[in-house]
C-alpha cells in the first residue's frame, strides 16, 4: 500500500496532540494482539499489523521519516527474513518487531565508569525548564544507593532560586552541594567545586537552562567543557516537547558533544515518542528516563527492557533491580517461621511498606509479563486504593491485636474501624485477605517449593 495512502488523515494528529506512552504501549500491544489472534500469519496480516505500528508511532509524536525507517525494516524483515528453526512466524513476526523497536531507541548505553576513589564528572545541559536540576539530585540519589559517594554542584548563576531548590533536594537525600547564590562566573564557580569535592566518587554539575538560540549562553556551556573537562555531558530533555527534541539536541550536540541523554516527565500525557527521537539527531544513548516526581522516580534506560514493558511483556529485571534498592530482605529464620504458618499482621504490614517504597502500584504491574495492559485502569485503581486503606486499618491495631489477629473481636473490629476511619466490613476483608495468605504460605511449606518466574516469560494476550 502507498505510503501516501497510509498517513492520509493521520499527519493531522502530529502537531499539538500529547500522549501517554502507556497509550502508545497499548496500541502497539493491541497490533501484536491481532498477530497473535490470527488464524494465518500471512502478507496481508502483517501489512496490517504495520500500518497499526506506523498508526501508534505517530500519534506518540515520532518523526515522520523515523516511522517510515521503522516500519520498512519491520515488514522488510517480517517478509523476507529465513525464519529460524524452532519459532513459528507469528513468533517471528513478534521477535522482529521487539527488536526493530529496541533497535530504534538504540543500542544499550555503556555506562559511565564510577568507581570507588576514582573521581568521574557529569555535567547536565539542557533547555530551561527541562527538569535538570531535580534530574541532577535523582541521579545523585541512584548512584548514592549504589554505594557510593555523590556530591552536586549548582553552576546555575542566571536563575533566581535555583541554588536554594537544588540546596532542598541535597539536603533531602544527604548529599553534599558546593554553589553561591551571589556568584556571577559559573566557570569559576565550577572549577572551585570540584576542588571541594575532591575525595568523591562523582560530581554531578548543573547547569543554566539554555536555548538553541541563547548565544551567550551556548558559548558559556563550551566554556565549562573546555575547562571542566567533564568525564561525560548528559543531555536532559523534557519527554513533552516531542519532535522539538531533535532541533535541541542537534544544537546542543553542536556546542559540545553529547555523551548520554536523561528524558524526564515520562509519567501522565508525555510526548514521549518525539523525544525519544532525539537519540536519532546526536547518535547519544539514552541512559535514564525520569518516570515521576519523587526523588526515586529514575531508572537507567535499557532499550530492549524499555520496549518489552511497552509490549507487555514485562521487566523482570528492572522489577528486581526495584526490590533489591527497597530492601525488602526476610531474614531466614523469620521466612522460615512465616513459611511454617507464623504470619502475622504485623509481618503484613511491613510488606505494605516495603511495596509502598517501591513505588506506585501501577508501576509495578507494567513490569509484570502479561500485566500490564490486561487489567482494566479502574480494578488497578481499586487495588492501590485498598493496599492504603488496609496499612491505616493494621496501623490502628495494638501490637497484641497484630501479632495474634484472631483476638479480634466484634467490639475489637468496630474500635479498629473507628480509629481507622474506615468500616467494619473493610476490617473484616483485611482479615480475610490475611487469613487466605496465611493459608497460602502454609500451603507452599508442605508442597516445600514457592512459586517463581521463569526467566523469557512470552506474551500474554488473554
Amino acid at each position: 500500500m502507498k505510503t501516501k495512502y497510509l498517513f492520509k488523515g493521520v499527519n493531522n494528529l502530529i502537531h499539538g496532540k500529547t500522549m501517554a506512552l502507556e497509550r502508545l504501549g497499548s496500541s502497539l500491544h493491541a497490533a501484536l494482539k491481532k498477530v497473535f489472534r490470527a488464524s494465518i500469519v500471512d502478507e496481508a496480516t502483517v501489512r496490517e499489523l504495520v500500518r497499526d505500528i506506523q498508526r501508534a508511532l505517530l500519534q506518540a509524536d515520532v518523526n515522520v521519516k523515523l516511522v517510515l525507517n521503522i516500519s520498512k525494516r519491520i515488514e522488510n524483515r517480517a517478509l523476507k527474513e529465513k525464519i529460524p528453526p524452532g519459532i513459528s512466524r507469528r513468533e517471528h513476526v513478534i521477535k522482529v518487531v521487539y527488536e526493530e523497536l529496541a533497535r530504534f531507541l538504540g543500542e544499550k548505553p555503556v555506562p559511565i565508569k564510577v568507581e570507588p576513589g576514582k573521581r568521574k564528572v557529569r555535567m547536565l545541559v539542557g533547555i530551561q525548564g527541562s527538569g535538570k536540576t531535580t534530574a541532577a539530585a535523582k541521579l545523585a540519589r541512584y548512584y548514592q544507593k549504589r554505594g557510593l559517594k555523590t556530591a552536586l554542584i549548582c553552576a546555575d548563576t542566571y536563575r533566581p532560586g535555583a541554588y536554594a531548590q537544588l540546596q532542598q533536594l541535597a539536603n533531602r537525600i544527604n548529599v553534599p552541594l558546593y554553589g553561591d547564590p551571589k556568584a556571577k562566573n559559573p566557570v569559576k564557580l565550577a572549577s572551585e567545586g570540584l576542588e571541594h569535592f575532591s575525595g568523591k566518587d562523582l560530581i554531578i554539575i548543573d547547569t543554566a537552562g539554555r536555548h538553541k538560540k541563547e548565544q551567550k549562553l551556548i558559548k558559556e556551556m563550551k566554556m565549562l567543557e573546555k575547562k571542566l573537562k567533564p568525564d561525560e555531558i548528559m543531555l536532559v530533555i523534557d519527554g513533552t516537547i516531542g519532535q522539538q527534541a531533535l532541533g535541541q539536541a542537534k544544537a546542543f550536540n553542536e556546542a559540545t558533544p553529547i555523551g548520554s541523554i536523561l528524558v524526564t516527565k515520562l509519567d501522565g500525557s508525555a510526548r514521549g515518542g518525539g523525544a525519544l527521537s532525539a537519540v536519532a539527531a546526536t547518535g547519544a544513548p539514552i541512559k535514564f528516563i525520569s518516570t515521576g516526581e519523587k526523588i526515586q522516580d529514575i531508572e537507567s534506560f535499557i532499550p530492549s527492557r524499555f520496549v518489552g514493558r511497552l509490549l507487555g511483556m514485562g521487566d523482570l529485571e528492572t522489577l528486581l533491580e526495584k526490590v533489591s534498592e527497597a530492601e525488602i530482605k526476610v531474614p531466614e529464620k523469620k521466612a522460615k517461621a512465616i513459611l511454617s504458618g507464623k504470619f502475622s499482621l504485623t509481618d503484613m504490614y511491613e510488606q505494605f511498606e516495603a511495596m509502598k517504597g517501591m513505588g506506585p502500584f501501577r508501576k509495578l504491574l507494567k513490569m509484570l509479563p502479561g500485566m500490564s495492559y490486561n487489567i482494566p485502569e479502574e480494578m488497578v485503581d481499586l487495588a492501590e486504593d485498598r493496599l492504603e486503606k488496609w496499612r491505616v486499618i493494621i496501623q490502628s491495631m495494638t501490637i497484641k491485636e497484630k501479632g495474634t489477629p484472631k483476638i479480634l473481636n466484634a467490639s475489637r473490629i468496630r474500635r479498629v474501624a473507628n480509629g481507622s476511619g474506615t468500616s467494619e466490613r473493610e476490617v473484616k476483608e483485611l482479615l480475610k485477605q490475611y487469613s487466605m495468605m496465611r493459608r497460602m504460605l502454609k500451603t507452599l511449606r508442605r508442597k516445600k517449593k514457592l512459586p517463581f518466574l521463569k526467566k523469557g516469560m512470552s506474551l500474554d494476550f488473554r
